[in-house]
């Protein structure tokens, strides 16, 4: 006894045209129902065949189904980068919240800081932005230069790697905050998937700083950049993301970054009046008074 198994109309990879896919199923269907007959029972024939409409949209089957040649559709809620080439290139116009989205760079302070600033800013005053592991002592100065609230920063210094991804962890399942920005220098890919899968029951903006020597290793992120430091802002390299492949760099043009207001300063310069000069063998004025 043979039995031809359910064809479900799933799409193809690529969409062949309509004269040559009529004829195709047809003859399977045949097909079948001979080899049926001859063994004395019915096979299972698809009671509709598969059409253009279908294979041209697999998101009418499901929304996480995209063709390789087109962006695939948001599903999630995602924010702007402030930045209009970038949402362009992106899936849903923006930063995906409640996944995983992986920058690379060769170092810290590059931009990144600079790259986020809008869709940080954005964030909802009563909602946290919390800041684990991050390379330097976060400068209060830089946040009220950007005109955010100092109290919105959550600075968390963990003792080593293990404890910073259970406080990552922990945070996204709490949902309280805004936005979680973890740096990372080498992290497992259990611990990636346990991350990702984390944020996908919260609302938060989710970015994982890593260094660019990790951008041939799996991750489960849908959303990896490259950023690369070039003259007046960053070059932009779509590594992975829902949609075509990206063949060029993107080029974004940033502010420069006053020197007081660096994110990542240790200390804000002072300005020092030059003292005046004092003769030899006399006591200065203003020490005598």
């Amino acid at each position: 006894m043979l039995l031809m198994p359910s064809l479900a109309p799933l799409p193809d990879l690529f969409d062949p045209p309509a004269s040559t896919l009529a004829p195709a199923w047809a003859e399977a269907v045949e097909h079948a129902r001979i080899q049926g007959e001859d063994e004395g029972e019915c096979a299972r024939i698809p009671s509709e065949t598969p059409t253009s409409g279908t294979l041209r949209h697999p998101e009418h089957i499901h929304p996480a189904l995209w063709r390789a040649t087109q962006m695939a559709g948001a599903t999630a809620r995602c924010v702007s980068t402030g930045h209009p080439q970038l949402n362009a290139e992106l899936p849903g116009g923006g930063w995906p919240l409640g996944n995983l989205i992986e920058l690379l760079s060769p170092q810290a302070g590059v931009g990144e800081m600079r790259l986020l600033r809008p869709a940080l800013a954005g964030i909802e005053r009563t909602r946290p932005i919390a800041l684990v592991q991050p390379p330097h002592t976060p400068n209060h100065v830089c946040a009220a230069g950007w005109r955010m609230d100092v109290q919105q920063w959550l600075w968390v210094a963990p003792a080593d790697d293990r404890d910073a991804l259970w406080a990552a962890e922990k945070i996204l399942k709490n949902g309280s905050c805004g936005a979680l920005l973890l740096w990372q220098t080498r992290i497992r890919p259990e611990s990636l998937r346990r991350l990702h899968l984390a944020a996908q029951g919260s609302d938060t903006l989710f970015l994982m700083l890593r260094p660019v020597q990790t951008a041939d290793r799996a991750s489960p992120a849908p959303l990896r950049l490259v950023l690369t430091p070039a003259a007046g802002g960053l070059d932009i390299h779509i590594l992975k993301r829902r949609g075509p492949v990206s063949t060029g760099d993107l080029h974004l043009a940033l502010d420069a970054p006053a020197p007081v207001f660096s994110p990542f300063l240790p200390y804000a310069p002072l300005d020092r009046p030059t003292p005046l000069p004092v003769a030899a063998g006399r006591v200065a004025s203003a020490v005598a008074a």
